[in-house]
């Protein structure tokens, strides 16, 4: 059965639609298989790839026009990385799509047909704990959740979490909180290393693993790249998207993948 992860983020700007892309790659390139899913109704995902707001058709023309899911399924050039887009959808429309998401079966019968072809689904939700965000919650088994490096996302960050509680309690049992992730950090800045010392002390599941604030991902998203596509030596800021992909399947599955199968060696 699938790890189904929703990336969650009350705030906006906590790099959310970064983490889901960057992720599902890392992921992808660890050698499971991944599906990338756009729920955020502005279609995020579509437009961090740099593609028109109406070149792919995805989800919506799956829900309302009865499109075959494998018709709006992507297939990337990563063998291990398909994407289901958002699709084409007039931004009138983003209300009456959210809470088609939320009150019909609709995600779940989507989430039933794909689940036993991908060993993790990445679930890009809309910043926000809105309709669309519980209709991913609802069906989720993991909730990831990025937590900018900054006062007043430390201070939102417990909204977060009360909903996922309750979702647990009412409507998901099989929820849980994967982490909090920590992004845009800048540990020279005493307001960002304030806000990592307090997250540290004070939030129990706070991963190991941290994105910093980096000029790069500004780079790969003019592109319309994933970072660790970007030409020239392998950034540093990919690695961390690699260590991220290990702590998450050391901690789902047990196994941090071909290195658990290394043989002893001899130095000398």
């Amino acid at each position: 059965m699938s790890k189904i992860i929703s990336i969650v983020s009350a705030k906006g700007g906590s790099g959310k639609t970064t983490v889901a892309l960057n992720l599902a790659v890392a992921l992808a390139e660890s050698g499971v298989s991944v599906l990338l899913v756009d729920l955020d109704p502005v279609g995020a995902v579509g437009l961090s790839l740099a593609r028109s707001d109406t070149e792919w058709r995805g989800l919506a023309e799956h829900i309302a026009e009865e499109v075959p899911l494998d018709e709006v399924i992507i297939q990337t050039k990563l063998p291990n990385l398909s994407i289901l887009p958002r699709g084409c959808l007039d931004p009138l429309d983003m209300g009456v799509y959210e809470d088609v998401l939320r009150n019909s079966p609709s995600l779940k019968e989507i989430i039933d047909a794909v689940e036993n072809r991908f060993q993790y689904l990445i679930v890009d939700t809309p910043s926000g704990l809105g309709s669309a965000t519980r209709a991913a919650l609802s069906v989720s088994t993991h909730a990831l959740l990025p937590l900018q490096a900054e006062p007043l996302a430390l201070r939102v960050i417990s909204q977060t979490l009360r909903v996922l509680q309750h979702v647990k309690e009412n409507e998901n049992c099989e929820l849980e909180l994967l982490g909090i992730l920590p992004t845009m950090v800048q540990l020279s800045r005493d307001d960002s290393f304030a806000v990592m010392h307090a997250a540290w002390a004070s939030l129990a599941v706070v991963l190991e693993t941290y994105v910093p604030r980096a000029d790069i991902f500004q780079l790969a998203s003019e592109k319309g790249l994933p970072v660790a596509f970007l030409s020239g030596r392998y950034p540093a800021e990919a690695v961390r998207f690699d260590m991220l992909a290990s702590e998450i399947k050391n901690q789902l599955d047990g196994s941090t993948g071909d290195e658990d199968d290394r043989p002893q060696r001899e130095l000398i």
